[in-house]
């Protein structure tokens, strides 16, 4: 209870409403990814991106509380799944493991709406709610567990044939997190395929710019002050005063990629490309999650320049290969939050150790620890093959059951009329060229709809 807490430890509620904070600004976040992913998107399916990224919190929620918490944070069973918490009933009713849902929860909310952006333009919103729970509920948990929960990955026992003295680890998230939605992400595109229009004939990208930059940059700076909260806050206690040197590597490596990746593509195409550097910057941001407590201000800036490259050109990468990625989330996400995985194991300088003033102190590569780096080298290997193949094998069944794209004239006329009814930019939208009949007709019978007299309080 909270009364026992309070009296074994006087100095708790400090901590817990420095967790609270933490976590009431990452579940700002959601809204910094709203903005992004609809700013990157057509006029025409901002409507179905804001409605997927409310819809990924609300059923994640739910299906976090009924399932996912107890498999990533319950009673261990051969170090592979959590067992007891389903509900928060039972001994999970206390308010030290409320806090923990709450905090884990905005993270895995986090991880879900990742695939938003990747897919935007062209899934069924029955098929992405269903996604949803399945993410909150299953794939996000059972690999967070292995790292956060007790689990294989973070047990010294386990890896000490690799000589690293500890397991492997993950600070606030690159891993459990970003690629883990990133490479969700990767195999939800490689089952729905380009948009219409993404491809020329011969194969050749064809560039479809989304509706607003102004948007897009909103959604990032809000972002990176949602960060704030996502990697300091993974301290858990505000007692412990490596926050400050947390913060200051979070925004040295977001400032680093996003210089990186505008002198990229200025370079490359004689300007700066702000949807690069845009990404740069969340791409830094990601890159850093894992290592921020564990390396020193001028490695934030190598991990953070590092990063830069990964975004530009691994995007490009994917783009030749046919990977339409609206959002550049797999790159962002994905291959950055491996890269962050690994210049934990690379540049950890030994300072500090798991929980600051605890031993063993952390020491990467780069200071005589290569058995560290190879436990890295494994958490990122089975992060791409559990995210990889469960993502794959959601989407495939969604594939062959119920369908997972909708039909290319729904498509074509836009996801805000076919999946919801209703734009948000009318007076826009409705003027663009001519649309397929159906998708007109479908647009006037909810016209007429809102129109109709209403009688007893009900539509006729």
């Amino acid at each position: 209870t909270g009364a026992s807490t309070l009296e074994e430890d006087p100095e708790a509620p400090v901590d817990y409403v420095w967790v609270l904070i933490c976590g009431f600004l990452v579940m700002f976040m959601q809204p910094g990814f709203a903005m992004l992913e609809a700013g990157f998107s057509r006029a025409k399916n901002v409507t179905n991106v804001l409605m997927k990224n409310l819809m990924d919190y609300s059923v994640g929620s739910l299906a976090f509380f009924a399932v996912g918490f107890a498999l990533m944070m319950g009673t261990s069973a051969y170090m592979l799944v959590g067992t007891d918490g389903f509900f928060l009933a039972g001994e999970a009713y206390d308010v030290g493991t409320m806090l923990s849902w709450f905090f884990m929860l905005v993270f895995c909310a986090t991880a879900a709406t990742i695939v938003s952006g990747a897919i935007a333009e062209r899934p069924k919103f029955s098929t992405y709610v269903i996604y949803s729970a399945v993410i909150c509920a299953v794939i996000y948990p059972i690999y967070g567990h292995w790292l956060w929960g007790g689990g294989w990955l973070s047990s010294a026992d386990f890896m000490t044939t690799l000589g690293g003295g500890y397991g492997a680890l993950d600070f606030a998230g690159s891993g459990v997190v970003h690629a883990v939605g990133g490479y969700v992400a990767l195999a939800g595109c490689l089952l729905l395929g380009p948009r219409i229009g993404r491809y020329s004939k011969e194969g050749k990208p064809v560039p479809i710019p989304g509706h607003s930059i102004s948007l897009a940059v909103l959604g990032a700076f809000i972002l990176w002050f949602g960060w704030f909260g996502f990697n300091p806050g993974s301290t858990l206690s505000a007692h412990e005063l490596r926050i400050s040197v947390i913060a200051v590597n979070t925004n040295l490596c977001a400032a680093a990629a996003a210089v990186t990746a505008m002198f990229i593509t200025w370079k490359k195409f004689g300007k700066a490309d702000v949807v690069m550097t845009v990404n740069g910057a969340v791409a830094g941001l990601v890159a850093i999650t894992a290592p921020c407590a564990w390396v020193a201000p001028w490695a934030a800036v190598v991990i953070g320049i590092v990063a830069g490259f990964v975004v530009c050109y691994g995007y490009w990468f994917l783009k030749r290969r046919g990977v339409d990625d609206v959002a550049g989330a797999i790159p962002v996400h994905g291959l950055n939050g491996t890269w962050g995985l690994l210049a934990l194991g690379l540049f950890a300088d030994g300072t500090y150790g798991n929980y600051a003033t605890e031993t063993p102190f952390i020491t990467g590569l780069f200071y005589g620890n290569a058995g560290f780096f190879g436990c890295q080298l494994i958490s990122a290997v089975v992060n791409f093959a559990w995210a990889f193949g469960t993502g794959f094998l959601l989407f495939f069944i969604l594939k062959h059951t119920m369908g997972i794209r909708v039909s290319p004239e729904e498509e074509l006329a836009g996801l805000d009329i076919s999946e919801h009814g209703i734009v948000t930019y009318p007076d826009f939208v409705y003027s663009e060229p001519a649309r397929p009949t159906r998708i007109i007709r479908m647009s006037e019978a909810v016209i007429e709809r809102e129109n109709e007299p209403k009688t007893g309080g009900k539509r006729g």
